[in-house]
């Protein structure tokens, strides 16, 4: 848990990164916050987040702010376990551009303390996935380097699993050679 101390008359806020992290979701392939959680973040009720943020709609593209459908409200709901959610008519999300312009939006000390946390939590998340991404391309080269050597090997054992071609024409079986009068006999019964 970080706390983050501030110099001049703003107000001292601590914001743990690890609860911000906890708050930010997937949807449409994008990290989000969603709106009800950054009020409690910023102290404000949802209704005059949103509020604030239709007031200054342009400063929200879509890249910065999606609204949400209602299937992928229930979605989230079931996801979280949050029955409340679902009675919920409207929900945006923020990305990472969209909490950054909501410090303008929301212009107070709170907010200012507040989007720093939830910058370093982004950044904090950026770090761990470009890490796992690092750790899938080595990951990635082993296979292919290894896949390599075990192809011969199981080639191998193909072959072996395969059954053999039919023998095709000519005597079956295993002749003894027979010396001296044995063998003569054999020999002229097989003539007669």
């Amino acid at each position: 848990m970080s706390t983050r101390k501030t110099t001049g008359p703003l107000r001292r806020v601590a914001i743990p990164e690890a609860r911000v992290t906890r708050m930010i979701v997937l949807v449409r392939g994008q990290k989000v916050l969603l709106d009800r959680d950054l009020a409690v973040l910023y102290g404000v009720d949802t209704r005059t987040l949103n509020q604030a943020v239709k007031r200054h709609r342009s400063r929200f593209p879509e890249d910065f702010m999606i609204e949400l459908s209602r299937k992928e409200i229930h979605g989230l709901a079931e996801l979280a376990g949050d029955a409340q959610l679902k009675k919920v008519r409207a929900v945006n999300a923020f990305t990472e551009q969209g909490v950054a312009m909501l410090s303008g939006v929301l212009n107070s000390p709170r907010a200012v303390q507040v989007n720093i946390a939830i910058m370093r939590a982004f950044v904090q998340l950026r770090q761990l996935l470009n890490t796992h991404a690092d750790l899938a391309r080595k990951l990635a080269a082993l296979e292919n380097k290894y896949d390599k050597q075990f192809k011969e090997i199981f080639e191998a054992i193909r072959g072996l699993m395969t059954a053999p071609p039919p023998l095709t024409g000519g005597e079956m079986g295993f002749h003894t050679l027979m010396r001296g009068k044995a063998a003569k006999k054999i020999s002229r019964k097989r003539s007669s």
